[in-house]
């Protein structure tokens, strides 16, 4: 669990101390001055922003402004308020919560992060967002953008998802194609040993053998013909590279066994 209370300040919140309220820095002295529209200005930034409580703004010697502590309450009363206006947002916007300087004057800092959800609005439907260091209203075009961004984010992500789980689906039915391709070609191996073998021990056929040595001749044709078929299925598939060349062997064997089967044919006749 990430740590969320410091006795001094963080090397982060001494930086935003050291420069002016921006785009993603926002000072407030006291709790009761923040608002829900602060939280909207902030989460419907690109970047997000921070809220730090119990700081003062002042100008320095150098004429420029800065934050200086002066601390404020960091009771759960006072966070509950803070998580409350934020919660009260449409959609609903979710905020970290941080206080730091226990031992001193405790600040609070609320991290807003960059939200997917954006445009979000107020209870009362008023868009704002920072702008020159301060909270403006949201413009039509700007809202049209954010409206825009968001669901392309959104399709992307699930576009993503979707061709992601294609993919794993094409590769393991690529699997189990390669796998049964194995599985042909080491039958077919074992098919033309076998008839290898036969055809050296017998010198001559009778009349069943030889119907038998046609009927094998006949499946073996028919084999080629599906293996064809086969071939010609996966021509237009993805994976039909990978499949080539023991496509090619599975013909080359098959081959092989049909010119054994018909030169045994004529042998008999």
């Amino acid at each position: 669990m990430a740590k969320t209370e410091f006795q001094g300040l963080t090397a982060r919140t001494r930086k935003m101390l050291a420069a002016n309220e921006n785009l993603a820095v926002d000072f407030k002295r006291e709790v009761s001055g923040v608002k829900s529209s602060d939280f909207v200005a902030f989460a419907n930034a690109a970047d997000g922003g921070t809220l730090l409580l119990g700081v003062d703004e002042y100008t320095s010697n150098t004429g420029l402004q800065r934050g200086r502590v002066v601390g404020c309450s960091v009771d759960d009363k006072a966070r509950l308020a803070l998580v409350n206006k934020a919660l009260e947002c449409t959609p609903s916007i979710e905020v970290d919560v941080y206080i730091e300087n226990l031992k001193k004057l405790p600040i609070m800092r609320i991290e807003i992060r960059a939200n997917q959800h954006r445009p979000f609005c107020n209870s009362r439907g008023e868009y704002s967002i920072r702008s020159q260091g301060r909270n403006r209203a949201l413009y039509p075009s700007e809202m049209l953008n954010i409206f825009l961004e968001t669901e392309a984010e959104l399709f992307y992500h699930r576009f993503k998802g979707v061709a992601t789980k294609l993919e794993a689906q094409v590769n393991e039915i690529s699997g189990a194609l390669n796998a049964e391709l194995l599985t042909v070609s080491s039958s077919m191996e074992q098919l033309e040993k076998q008839l290898k073998m036969a055809f050296g021990r017998i010198g001559q056929l009778t009349d069943s053998s030889k119907k038998r040595s046609r009927n094998l001749l006949h499946n073996v044709q028919d084999n080629q013909l599906i293996l064809a078929n086969l071939e010609r299925a996966i021509a237009d598939d993805a994976s039909a590279e990978q499949h080539k060349d023991r496509l090619e062997l599975l013909e080359e064997k098959v081959d092989n066994i049909l010119k054994l089967l018909s030169a045994n044919k004529k042998n008999n006749q």
